[in-house]
């Protein structure tokens, strides 16, 4: 039988918060960096310059949401080819098809894995919420 060895070392659990993202609109953070671990709290699409919701198209809301993933990632200095797993929330799974197409403009290759749920009612009604996990690679 195999002994597990336990680490002395300390794991610091840090929050990232970016100026460039909208700030957390309850009791959480928007993202907790773990060693290499990124954790990002739902994002929903909130203009950070306004604080207002973006009310335009799902494509609209779809490109302001993980716009404001990027800024966090870039806070914690990563980047999209780090996120290893994503979790979207869809108001209408109608618009599945189309929240698809400009997902896919920012994962082009190596797409992480994901879930798609469509929830009964978003935050400030919003259309889609995202949240991801990623990981920086060395």
């Amino acid at each position: 039988m195999e002994r597990i060895r336990r680490s002395t070392e300390t794991t610091v659990k840090r929050i990232i918060v970016s100026k460039e993202a909208p700030q957390a609109i309850g009791p959480y953070s928007q993202a907790i960096l773990v060693g290499d671990m990124l954790f990002c709290s739902g994002q929903i699409p909130i203009n950070p310059a306004t604080g207002e919701v973006v009310r335009g198209s799902i494509e609209e809301q779809t490109r302001q949401v993980l716009d404001n993933l990027g800024a966090v990632l870039k806070e914690a200095g990563m980047e999209y080819h780090d996120v290893v797993s994503v979790t979207l929330f869809i108001a209408d799974m109608e618009n599945f098809s189309r929240i698809n197409q400009v997902y896919a403009e920012y994962f082009k290759e190596q797409p992480p894995a994901r879930s798609t749920v469509e929830a009964a009612r978003l935050p400030r009604d919003a259309g889609v919420e995202i949240s991801l996990i990623a990981i920086k690679t060395h």
